[in-house]
C-alpha cells in the first residue's frame, strides 16, 4: 500500500491515502505529516547533515483539512549548526499552506557516564508471528483484551497501544526511519482518543521528540502513558517504542470531532474508496 506517487515537484494521493474524516474528501493526517519529513529530511540531506545528524524532534500544526487533491511539501534550513539542524517545512495545495512542520536534528555524541532514573516498565511487545488481519498494517492492544490482529475488540475504555508496520509514503520508495516515524506519530490520536464510543476527537497537532531513529525493520509501537480531557479538547502523550525498547513520546492535541469515527471500520479492500480509519 502506498499513500502518494511522485509526479514533478508534486505529490499525488494514492486512494490510500484517503481520511474518513470530511466525508472522505480530505488526507490522512499520517500522510501529511509524512510527507513534511521527507522535504525536511532532503533538506537535511542537502545541507551535509547526512548520516551526521538525526531526529530528535518533529512538531506538526495541521492548519486546515488537506484535500484529497495533489500537494507539495517544501523545507529549507532555517539555522545549522556543527552539532545540529532546524528545519523549517510547509505543505501547500494549490499554493495555499494547509501544514507546516519543524524538525530539530542533533548530532549523536558519546554515552555518559552516570545514573539518571528512567521508568523500568517497558511495554508489552505483540507476539513475533502476528500480522494484521486487515489492509491497515497494523495490530492492537488494549489491556482487557491484549495483541489482536483486528482493531474488532477494542472499543472499549482501556488504555491502548498498537504497531504499525512500514508502507510506503511514495510508491516506489522505501520510508525512511523518520519519515516512518513521522507517519506513525499521527496516529497518537487513535491509540490515546480511542474509547468506548469510538473516536470522538480529532488531531490539531503532534510533536515526536527521539532519542533515537527507530530500527531498520521499521516496525514501531505506541502505547499511551497520559491523558487529560475537558470541554471538547484533549491532550495526550504515548510511548514510541520498538522491539530494543521505548525511545521516545509523542504528544498530540486533539478537538472534539463533528462525530465519532469507528475504528474498526478499515479499508474493504485495495484500490477501493473504503471507509478508513485516521
Amino acid at each position: 500500500m502506498s499513500f502518494f506517487e511522485a509526479g514533478g515537484e508534486l505529490l499525488h494521493p494514492l486512494p490510500a491515502a484517503r481520511a474518513h474524516w470530511g466525508g472522505g474528501g480530505q488526507l490522512r493526517g499520517m500522510v501529511t505529516s509524512g510527507a513534511l519529513a521527507r522535504a525536511a529530511e532532503s533538506a537535511v540531506t542537502r545541507s551535509g547533515g547526512a548520516g551526521l545528524l538525526r531526529p530528535a524532534r518533529w512538531t506538526v500544526d495541521l492548519l486546515r483539512p488537506a484535500g484529497f487533491e495533489p500537494c507539495r511539501a517544501t523545507a529549507e534550513v532555517v539555522r545549522r549548526g556543527r552539532r545540529l539542524c532546524l528545519v523549517e517545512a510547509a505543505l501547500r495545495q494549490r499554493e495555499v499552506l494547509v501544514a507546516r512542520a519543524t524538525g530539530l536534528f542533533l548530532a549523536a555524541g558519546t554515552p555518559v557516564t552516570g545514573n539518571v532514573w528512567a521508568p523500568d516498565d517497558a511495554p508489552p511487545l505483540p507476539p513475533p508471528g502476528l500480522r494484521p488481519s486487515t489492509t491497515e498494517p497494523r495490530v492492537y492492544y488494549s489491556e482487557s483484551t491484549g495483541w489482536t490482529s483486528s482493531p474488532e475488540p477494542h472499543q472499549n475504555s482501556g488504555r491502548k497501544m498498537l504497531w504499525a508496520f512500514p508502507q510506503e509514503l511514495v510508491r516506489g520508495e522505501r520510508p525512511t526511519p523518520f519519515q516512518h516515524a513521522a507517519m506513525v506519530a499521527d496516529l497518537v490520536n487513535l491509540v490515546t482518543n480511542w474509547g468506548d464510543a469510538g473516536l470522538e476527537f480529532i488531531n490539531a497537532d503532534l510533536s515526536l521528540a527521539l532519542s533515537r531513529p527507530p530500527a531498520e525493520d521499521l516496525h514501531l509501537g505506541l502505547s499511551t502513558i497520559h491523558r487529560a480531557e475537558d470541554d471538547g479538547v484533549a491532550v495526550a502523550t504515548a510511548a514510541v517504542f520498538d522491539r530494543d525498547g521505548a525511545f521516545g513520546t509523542v504528544t498530540g492535541t486533539a478537538i472534539i470531532a463533528a462525530a465519532p469515527v469507528d475504528p474498526r471500520r478499515v479499508v474493504a479492500g485495495a484500490g477501493e474508496r473504503a471507509q478508513q480509519a485516521p
